[in-house]
C-alpha cells in the first residue's frame, strides 16, 4: 500500500585628454557594436522577394575573403558592455536577411527554418545557400554564414541571374557577417554594392554607417545615418547615432564641422513611401501574436462556458446535453483530463459503458494517476462484466487513498460479482467475459 494521502471527497461528485579620449573611443564602439547586433533587420521587401547585387569580387579579393576583420578586437572588447548589443531597431524587417543572432539559438533554429523556402528569383539551390546562410547567422556562425552567402553570390552571378533585389540582399547578409565579425572594411565594400544596385536601401546604409563609425570615419558615417533618417524617421539607433557623432565632429572640426561634410544626398519621395508602405516584419510579427492571442483568448472563453454548461446539465440530470456539451470541450482542449472524466461520468449514468471506459482511458494517458479515472473505469467495467478488470482498477484506486470509501464499497460488490461469476463459470452455465486489456 502506499502512503496514505488526504480524504477526498466522493469520487462521484461534480468536475472543477587620453583617459577621456579612450574613455569616448569606448563608449563608440560600445555604441557601434550596439548598432551592430541591432542590425538583426531594418530593410523591408515584400514575401518572396530579395535585394539586389553588384560586383563580383574574386575568391582571394578583400570583398571575397573570409571575415579576418581590421577592428574585431576593439569591437569584441566591448560587445558585453553595451545593453543594446541583442536590441532591434524599429524599421522594417525582410525574411530574406539574417534575424539576429546568438549562440542560445544553436540546435533550434533548425527545426522552424526551411531551407528549401523560395527567395525571389533565385533557383532553388542558390535560395538553399542563402537560407542556410541565414540559419547559420542566427546561430552566430557568421564566417559558416559568410561562405555560404559568398557561394550564392558566386552562383549568381555566374548563371547571369537578373535579379538586384536577390543580389542586394545577399550582399547585404554578408556585410552583416563581415560586421558582425569586426571586418568594416569589406562590410563598407558590400553595403556599397548592394547600394549600387538598390540605391537607398535601408539596412546597407546602416550597416555601412556603422562601419564607417568603426573605422571613425565620423563624416561619412554621419552622412549615411542622416539617409537612413530620411527613409525612415522612426530608426531610433540613427537618431542616437546622429547625435553622438555630431559631438565628436565639432570636437574633430569645430564649429564649421558642416561645411567639411560630404554632401547628404536627397532621398526621392518614392523610395520614402514604398518603405512606408509596407509594414516591417515586426508590425507583421506583432499582429499575428495579437491574433493568436485573441484567438486563444476566445478559445478558452468559448472552452469554460461550454464546461460549465456540461457541468450544468449533469447536475439537471440531462447527461446526454452534458455529452454533447463535453465533446465541445474537447474539440477545443483534447488533453483536458477533467473533461474526460466528466464525460466518463455521464456515459456511466446513460450506460454506455464502452465509451466510458474509452474517455477513461484517453484520461490515465493524460493523468496516469487519476483516481477519478481508475474508479470510473472500473464501474464502466462491471457495467461490461469484466468484474476482474474492474477489480484491477478499484484496487489502484485504494493503492492511490485508501480512504476513498466508494472504492472500498464498490471492490467488494466486484468481488462478490467475481465469485459467483467464476462459480457459474465452473458449473458451465456462463462464460466469464474475456478481460479488456488496456
Amino acid at each position: 500500500m502506499r502512503p496514505r494521502r488526504r480524504r477526498v471527497l466522493s469520487l462521484l461528485a461534480e468536475p472543477h585628454s587620453l583617459r577621456r579620449e579612450q574613455e569616448e573611443s569606448e563608449r563608440v564602439y560600445e555604441c557601434v557594436c550596439g548598432l551592430r547586433a541591432a542590425m538583426g533587420n531594418t530593410q523591408k521587401k515584400g514575401p518572396g522577394h530579395g535585394e539586389g547585387g553588384g560586383p563580383h569580387s574574386q575568391p582571394g579579393t578583400p570583398g571575397h575573403k573570409r571575415s579576418h576583420g581590421n577592428n574585431t578586437a576593439n569591437s569584441k572588447e566591448v560587445q558585453g558592455k553595451n545593453p543594446a548589443v541583442n536590441g532591434s531597431l524599429t524599421a522594417g524587417k525582410s525574411q530574406d536577411e539574417p534575424q539576429g543572432s546568438g549562440p542560445a539559438h544553436r540546435g533550434t533554429a533548425g527545426a522552424s527554418c526551411n531551407l528549401d523556402a523560395p527567395c525571389g528569383a533565385l533557383p532553388p539551390p542558390l535560395a538553399r545557400l542563402k537560407n542556410e546562410g541565414n540559419l547559420l547567422f542566427k546561430n552566430g556562425q557568421f564566417g559558416d554564414a559568410l561562405e555560404k552567402y559568398t557561394q550564392a553570390i558566386d552562383g549568381c552571378l555566374e548563371a547571369g541571374i537578373d535579379s538586384p533585389e536577390d543580389l542586394c540582399i545577399l550582399y547585404s547578409n554578408r556585410a552583416a557577417c563581415y560586421l558582425k565579425d569586426g571586418n568594416s572594411t569589406d562590410c563598407i565594400q558590400d553595403c556599397t554594392r548592394a547600394l549600387e544596385l538598390r540605391p537607398f536601401s535601408l539596412k546597407p546604409l546602416l550597416r555601412r554607417a556603422i562601419a564607417y563609425e568603426t573605422l571613425e570615419r565620423y563624416s561619412k558615417a554621419y552622412v549615411d545615418y542622416k539617409t537612413v533618417l530620411q527613409i525612415d524617421v522612426s530608426v531610433q539607433a540613427a537618431h542616437d547615432s546622429v547625435h553622438r557623432i555630431t559631438k565628436m565632429l565639432i570636437e574633430q572640426d569645430g564649429p564649421d564641422w558642416r561645411e567639411k561634410l560630404p554632401e547628404i544626398p536627397m532621398v526621392p519621395l518614392s523610395a520614402q513611401q514604398h518603405h512606408k508602405d509596407e509594414p516591417s516584419a515586426e508590425v507583421l510579427e506583432a499582429r499575428a501574436d495579437r491574433a493568436q492571442q485573441e484567438k486563444a483568448r476566445k478559445a478558452e472563453a468559448r472552452f469554460t462556458l461550454l464546461k460549465q454548461e456540461g457541468n450544468d446539465a449533469v447536475k439537471d440530470g440531462r447527461f446526454q446535453a452534458a455529452v454533447d456539451k463535453y465533446s465541445e470541450c474537447l474539440a477545443i482542449k483534447p488533453d483536458e483530463c477533467a473533461i474526460y472524466t466528466n464525460r466518463a461520468l455521464c456515459y456511466l449514468k446513460l450506460e454506455g459503458f464502452a465509451e466510458a471506459k474509452q474517455d477513461c482511458d484517453s484520461a490515465l494517458q493524460i493523468e496516469p494517476n487519476n483516481k477519478k479515472a481508475f474508479y470510473r473505469r472500473a464501474l464502466a467495467h462491471k457495467g461490461l462484466k469484466d468484474f476482474l478488470s474492474a477489480s484491477t482498477d478499484l484496487q489502484e484506486v485504494l493503492q492511490l487513498d485508501p480512504n476513498v470509501q466508494e472504492a472500498e464499497q464498490e471492490l467488494e460488490t466486484v468481488t462478490n460479482l467475481l465469485r459467483e461469476s467464476l462459480l457459474a463459470n465452473s458449473q458451465g452455465t456462463v462464460s466469464l467475459p474475456t478481460r479488456d486489456e488496456n
